[in-house]
């Protein structure tokens, strides 16, 4: 059996909707123009510090308004669930993998209130059995030490990662692990640029190349 570690934006869930109109209320109150949905794509993947430098940077907005727009976004992000949904597929392929007796958690560079959120929300959340955010820890992705820390939790049995960009590659080669990369998500460059064991574009083919990786088949 496998301890299964998700990303969850852009993995799991497509969240960029309701992150693109928490963004676009910061802007807007600016005196900003709006982001597109490709922008908060292309923002996405390194955290909300990361995500609100770059829609400020792109905008053109002083760097003395960060800490402040920081703050506002983080507060308005736990509500941000009602535009968001799951991938097709998604929830048949965690019902195969737990129905096989692997273990599931969740890393993500989404602070952790807002994760849980949307995952109570969607009715995901009762999977995971463990979900590590960018606040649980001093450092994240692709700092490996959130990822270990998850599969620490999870107890024994092999290890995949299972992500959608290339911070979640760099993450899975940091801490030796198989990465089964999710090619629908909010990756910025070309596939075959991203390190990874396996690719898939359906979830459908998700549990089959668990047991791919481990030879399994």
């Amino acid at each position: 059996m496998a301890r299964i570690v998700f990303d969850l934006d852009g993995t799991l869930i497509d969240s960029a909707p309701d992150i693109r109109e928490v963004a676009n209320g910061l802007l807007a109150e600016a005196g900003a123009a709006p982001l597109t949905l490709g922008e908060t794509r292309q923002f996405i993947g390194n955290g909300a510090a990361t995500l609100v430098e770059r829609m400020r940077q792109a905008r053109g907005l002083p760097e003395s308004e960060q800490d402040r727009m920081l703050a506002t976004f983080v507060e308005r992000y736990d509500a941000a669930v009602t535009l968001t949904l799951p991938y097709p597929g998604v929830e048949d392929a965690l019902d195969a993998l737990v129905g096989a007796g692997h273990s599931l958690g969740i890393c993500t560079n989404k602070p952790i209130r807002p994760c849980r959120a949307v995952l109570k929300h969607l009715r995901l959340n009762g999977y995971f059995d463990t979900i590590w955010g960018g606040d649980s820890l001093a450092t994240r992705k692709p700092d490996p030490a959130p990822l270990n820390a998850a599969f620490d939790a999870l107890g024994g049995g092999h290890r995949v990662y299972v992500g959608d960009s290339e911070v979640d590659a760099e993450t899975a080669q940091r801490a030796g692990v198989p990465f089964l990369f999710f090619t629908e998500g909010y990756r910025k460059t070309e596939v075959a640029s991203i390190p990874h064991s396996f690719a898939f574009d359906d979830f459908a083919k998700l549990p089959r190349l668990v047991q791919q990786a481990f030879g399994e088949a």
